[in-house]
């Protein structure tokens, strides 16, 4: 598989000329690829997309007609899938801190698997959502991951049998346990540590009569960003499947919440240069896209884009920087780039995750105009 999306040069200038810029572009082949790709590698588990990824109507419906299930985290996000035609009963509802209201309204609509971390949500879930099943979120090792995710969420793992057991008496059906590696894994070892923590707590439950059904490994499947990077997933896969076999009864069903790894390599965003300077003796060139749209992964998801022109000709080191009114909307300060003029295009590969989700409308800029390429799958 290549490493990043070989662009027809000519189809990206003429939906530029009929739309626009900026862009942002979800090419269904590739989603495709990923979701064969992850169930080649990771044969016994169940991908749960995270919604919180990307939102966009076409990438819900793509994986909904490809039988996927989904991660949700809000009312919103719930209603969105039912309202696409989503299966309740294929979604779980994977914020371990729900409103009263969002809880409401999954007992309402019958989304009843979800995840919980302390005794206070507990006591919430049991009010509002009585028919809830509940996995206790575990705290694991997020040594290398590039967002780390347990100083927020996971309880100590000799808390979580003691949980569980509250869960039941308070009416509620505990089923199993959930972990989070932290987002964008480099290290496959964080995974390992967590499995053996996870079947240990299963072993433990079943000698208190609280039989588990179900293993929810999270997300942090990792991606490659640029050319320089070095695929490891394959590698990454193979341990995993090898661990959850040696430690999981087959009964035991495994799902995951795939979020970046699905997304992120099926969208390229387009820019053009609206803007140009020289300041310190060093080319600037503004796009009509930066920090506060689409590239708003550089901020909130630690991103290190590659920048690619279709310009040809000698390189210097220059800045990228965004169309708003603050100083902060650098997208980059060295990138080895040939001369650049008004209306020139820069692209940006593997964008597709924490991206178009988390993109503002500041300065009245409205985000990248999206379009779903449909080329099969």
């Amino acid at each position: 598989m290549n490493r990043t999306m070989r662009l027809n040069e000519k189809m990206i200038k003429g939906l530029v000329k009929k739309y626009g810029t900026p862009l942002f572009l979800i090419y269904s082949s590739r989603l495709m690829e990923r979701v064969k790709l992850f169930r080649e590698l990771l044969p016994r588990i169940e991908p749960f997309y995270a919604v919180k990824a990307n939102s966009h109507p076409s990438i819900l419906k793509f994986f909904l007609k490809n039988g996927l299930g989904f991660d949700v985290a809000s009312k919103n996000e719930i209603e969105t899938v039912l309202k696409l035609g989503g299966n309740p009963e294929k979604m779980i509802f994977a914020n371990t801190v729900k409103s009263p209201e969002s809880l409401k309204f999954a007992q309402k609509s019958r989304v009843l698997l979800m995840t919980f971390d302390s005794e206070y949500e507990l006591t919430k879930i049991a009010r509002f959502c009585p028919d809830a099943g509940v996995i206790v979120r575990i705290k694991v090792p997020n040594v290398g991951s590039v967002v780390e995710l347990s100083l927020k969420f996971g309880v100590e793992p000799a808390d979580a049998v003691p949980l569980l057991i509250k869960a039941y008496k308070m009416g509620l059906k505990p089923v199993g346990v959930s972990f989070h590696v932290g987002s964008q894994c480099m290290e496959v070892s964080n995974f390992v540590e967590a499995l053996e923590i996870s079947s240990i707590i299963f072993h433990d439950a079943l000698l208190k009569k609280i039989p588990l059904e179900i293993l929810d490994i999270g997300g942090g499947f990792p991606i490659i960003h640029s050319d320089s990077e070095h695929d490891i997933f394959p590698q990454m896969a193979e341990r995993i499947s090898t661990e959850i076999d040696r430690l999981f009864d087959k009964n035991i069903k495994i799902i995951a919440e795939p979020g970046r790894f699905l997304v992120g390599p099926a969208c390229i965003l387009v820019t053009r240069v609206i803007g140009k300077s020289i300041r310190n003796n060093k080319h600037w060139y503004y796009l009509d896209d930066g920090v506060y749209g689409c590239l708003s992964g550089i901020v909130y998801d630690h991103c290190k884009y590659q920048y690619r022109v279709f310009k040809k000709g000698p390189t210097q080191i220059s800045t990228l920087a965004g169309p708003t009114c603050d100083s902060f909307d650098v997208i980059s300060i060295s990138e080895e780039l040939p001369e650049l003029e008004f209306g020139d295009i820069v692209y940006v590969e593997n964008i597709g995750a924490y991206s178009l989700a988390s993109a503002t409308h500041f300065n009245s800029i409205p985000p990248a105009k999206t379009i779903f390429i449909n080329t099969g799958g």
